[in-house]
């Protein structure tokens, strides 16, 4: 199944929803160009809602870190919500958890932006 990407704002923050598998090919092209989008559009507050992807190879771990990137030189920010286990685990095996902020859900994710405490991971 490739990828599906849907945006939408709440509250101010930019959420790329993301269905399917981010892997080698299409699926990461489509990825990193909906991104570039959002970024050249002035989207400050990102979240990339990953709770649908089934799968994510290397290639879709070298996409987040790219969009990290691209985000931190776009002067925005971009944090992670609802995680499958699957790439939660990944994440911990490639030691990402400890550079993007991970949440439960959106709603969560969306909060954080708008409160001035120094909310980390909530991820279990």
């Amino acid at each position: 199944m490739p990828v599906n990407i849907e945006t939408r704002v709440v509250d101010g923050v930019t959420i790329m929803a993301c269905a399917g598998q981010i892997t080698l090919g299409q699926a990461t092209s489509l990825f990193r160009n909906t991104l570039r989008e959002l970024l050249q559009k002035g989207a400050k507050k990102l979240i990339l809602d990953l709770g649908n992807v089934t799968y994510l190879d290397s290639t879709g771990i070298g996409e987040l870190v790219g969009a990290y990137t691209s985000a931190h030189n776009a002067e925005a920010q971009i944090k992670l919500a609802r995680l499958p286990k699957k790439v939660y685990d990944l994440l911990q095996i490639t030691k990402l958890v400890t550079v993007f902020e991970i949440y439960d859900d959106e709603a969560e994710a969306v909060q954080s932006f708008h409160t001035r405490a120094d909310a980390g991971s909530s991820h279990a």
